[in-house]
């Protein structure tokens, strides 16, 4: 455990920082700003593919949803840890670099930060104080498959990675940013809203019950603890479906003009 967390907190501030250094030695014309928020996004996606790859061979190895075990279940948890609280300071960089400009003093930064990220403050916040504790203590020796799948929900973070990379470089109009959203409309359907029925479908093979019947077949706190889970899934899902309508409509647009 301790030197799972010790190689996290090592690993996703050392990686951020020779991003930032390799960016600014190889795009001299790049702000700061630039360099910071894009290598904030590569450290995203590596740990997007760490706990894609991780959530695959758990799931792979568990065929027995309820009992079965892996240890990557637990250790790759202790590995999250720190990714968690790196990310929360590296978007705060974000800001700080994207406002420095404008004469604001760390107050009023600090604050903008906090109102314009309270929701992925909050959804870090929980994984910390709440799953984590539930995943490495208070589920016992159960589930270690249903882990794995929470871990797949991170396939997604890469193409959203990307899309906001794009924006950044002002290649929002461009077919890789236009294929780049389909992909992550398709990844995140699949795997941050699709996954809670495929779980609830796993566990209904096994126990010899019909998707309907599991939510009725299980404790109460599991669905109330997947409805908290999927609801800023949907949400989130909402936003990206509006932003690709808002894309693919600007040709009709202006078209139409």
């Amino acid at each position: 455990m301790l030197l799972t967390l010790a190689g996290g907190s090592l690993f996703f501030p050392g990686l951020f920082a020779l991003c930032t250094w390799a960016l600014r030695r190889s795009r001299p014309e790049w702000t700061n700003f630039d360099c910071v928020m894009i290598s904030t996004r590569l450290v995203s996606s590596v740990q997007a593919v760490l706990a894609t790859g991780s959530g695959i061979v758990i799931m792979r190895s568990c065929s027995d949803v309820i009992n079965g075990r892996h240890w990557l279940a637990r250790e790759y948890v202790w590995f999250l840890i720190p990714y968690m609280i790196y990310d929360s300071y590296a978007m705060y960089l974000c800001e700080w670099y994207r406002t420095r400009d404008q004469n604001q003093d760390q107050s009023t930064t600090f604050r903008n930060f906090l109102s314009q990220n309270r929701l992925m403050i909050t959804h870090h916040a929980v994984i910390l104080f709440v799953l984590v504790p539930v995943a490495q203590r208070l589920r016992g020796d159960l589930g270690d498959f249903f882990i794995g799948c929470i871990f797949t929900a991170e396939l997604s973070t890469p193409f959203v990675s990307l899309g906001r990379i794009l924006i950044q470089l002002k290649q929002q109009h461009s077919l890789l940013y236009k294929v780049n959203g389909i992909l992550t409309l398709a990844t995140f359907l699949s795997c941050r809203i699709l996954l809670f029925p495929f779980m609830y479908w796993s566990y209904g093979q096994q126990q010899g019950l019909s998707l309907l019947q599991v939510p009725f077949n299980i404790p109460f706190y599991c669905n109330v603890a997947n409805a908290f889970l999927i609801a800023p899934q949907i949400y989130w899902f909402s936003l990206l479906c509006r932003k690709a309508a808002r894309l693919f409509d600007t040709p009709q647009a202006k078209k139409g003009g």
